[in-house]
């Protein structure tokens, strides 16, 4: 009986220093993941919302590798030419939902249509490029009603002369990266012109709707500006 007794403490005493050592060696990788380093591109300077990024704006510098995560981008080569839709601090990783690169170009599956004269019934002078628009159609031959279900992007207006609608002293894309709602309605305010042309990012579809709603001339759309272009405050 002692030997059998002997024979499971020493088994479970090896069993034992196995798991230890292997905790040990557990704890020991880690500490070298945690001791690799990967490279991340972050701003020299404090860089402003609507800037369009340069070589010179911006550096690498390492960062542990546990810390690293699939929003940072490493590439310098990627982030040149972004414009920022946010301010960046200096030496803050630099984060890819910070930045986009054609914020008013259409977004796949989509084109950029001006939207002809005839069709158009209203828009809201308080419309300005990047914002997001609701469009309803007013019909002659039945309610009216609402055209899309989710709001559309406007790639921009413009005034008869084709000058793009804004104020030139506060644009409304700097206000709006900003988070800057005062501003956003300062530049509303102060805008150097009337809407005559504007246009919206949209799919095939939505363009064949709106196309065949509205040529035979009895249906206009009425384009309204959306609160939800204006972040709210948290």
């Amino acid at each position: 009986m002692n030997r059998r007794r002997q024979i499971a403490i020493s088994v479970s005493a090896a069993v034992i220093s196995g798991l230890l050592v292997y905790g040990v060696y557990l704890l020991q990788l880690r500490q070298i993941e945690l001791q690799e380093m990967d490279k991340v591109v972050v701003p020299k300077q404090f860089i402003a919302a609507g800037t369009k990024l340069e070589a010179q704006h911006l550096t690498l510098i390492s960062m542990p590798r546990s810390a690293v995560s699939i929003e940072m981008i490493t590439d310098l080569s990627e982030a040149v030419g972004m414009e920022t839709s946010m301010s960046l601090g200096t030496n803050e990783p630099l984060l890819r939902w910070k930045v986009d690169k054609y914020r008013l170009l259409p977004s796949l599956g989509q084109s950029t249509f001006q939207i002809p004269r005839e069709y158009v019934k209203s828009i809201s002078n308080g419309i300005r490029a990047g914002d997001e628009v609701v469009i309803y159609l007013s019909d002659e031959a039945m309610a009216s009603r609402k055209l899309y279900p989710d709001a559309i992007r406007v790639a921009g207006v413009k005034t008869a002369a084709n000058q793009e609608i804004d104020n030139p002293k506060n644009p409304n894309l700097i206000s709006m990266a900003n988070d800057d709602k005062e501003g956003m309605y300062t530049s509303r305010r102060d805008a150097n012109g009337t809407i005559d042309a504007i246009n919206l990012n949209l799919t095939e579809a939505q363009w064949l709707a709106m196309d065949s709603a509205c040529k035979g001339g009895a249906a206009k759309l009425i384009i309204a500006f959306q609160a939800s272009s204006i972040k709210e405050e948290q």
